[in-house]
């Protein structure tokens, strides 16, 4: 695994996407902060950028560092899901434009997921995340079900768990600051 966190590193570290697997379904990721990339995804996924992609993050400091201001209620919903969700928050900042939604928002999820975690611990940076498959198309529930161009379209594909096959996408629930919760993807 080392050895894959750190090429997966390197590819990031100068611009490029990556194909991972997550806690969920295999993603197509790069480092949050640099909006040449995250265009990149974009791209490939033919996907229009008012279609906001979700962010990983690997801890509370994280999360700090993007949003100012987290209602506590976002710490509760994460203490008690037992499945990975996905919370929107409103006025996120030190991420690439291009991530943020229309309304000020943006999706991020906290990893536990080994490969996850470390990569983003050596990244010290947020990672994208957005289903492996072009915008429109079915979620692969298994590396075998990723199209021959989403593979071809990345940097590098990591090399863990292509045996693994995934059930769901995560739980989406959207929280404003002034405490008002929507789920949006249960």
């Amino acid at each position: 695994m080392n050895q894959e966190i750190h090429n997966a590193y390197e590819v990031i570290k100068e611009g490029g996407i990556i194909l991972y697997p997550t806690d969920t379904v295999w993603g197509i990721g790069c480092d949050a902060t640099n909006p040449e990339a995250v265009a990149k995804i974009y791209k490939l996924k033919q996907r229009a950028e008012t279609q906001s992609m979700i962010v990983l993050m690997n801890g509370e400091k994280m999360m700090y560092n993007v949003f100012k201001d987290i209602p506590e209620t976002a710490w509760q919903i994460m203490d008690l899901s037992e499945k990975p969700t996905t919370l929107i928050l409103d006025k996120p900042r030190n991420v690439a434009p291009n991530l943020i939604a229309p309304d000020n928002t943006l999706g991020i999820r906290l990893v536990k997921e080994p490969f996850c975690f470390k990569l983003m611990e050596k990244m010290r940076k947020p990672l994208v995340s957005t289903s492996a498959n072009i915008s429109g198309q079915p979620t692969p529930k298994s590396f075998k079900e990723i199209s021959p161009e989403i593979i071809k379209g990345v940097d590098y594909v990591v090399n863990l768990h292509r045996d693994k096959t995934t059930s769901n996408p995560s739980t989406i629930i959207k929280l404003t600051n002034d405490s008002q919760v929507k789920v949006i993807r249960k």
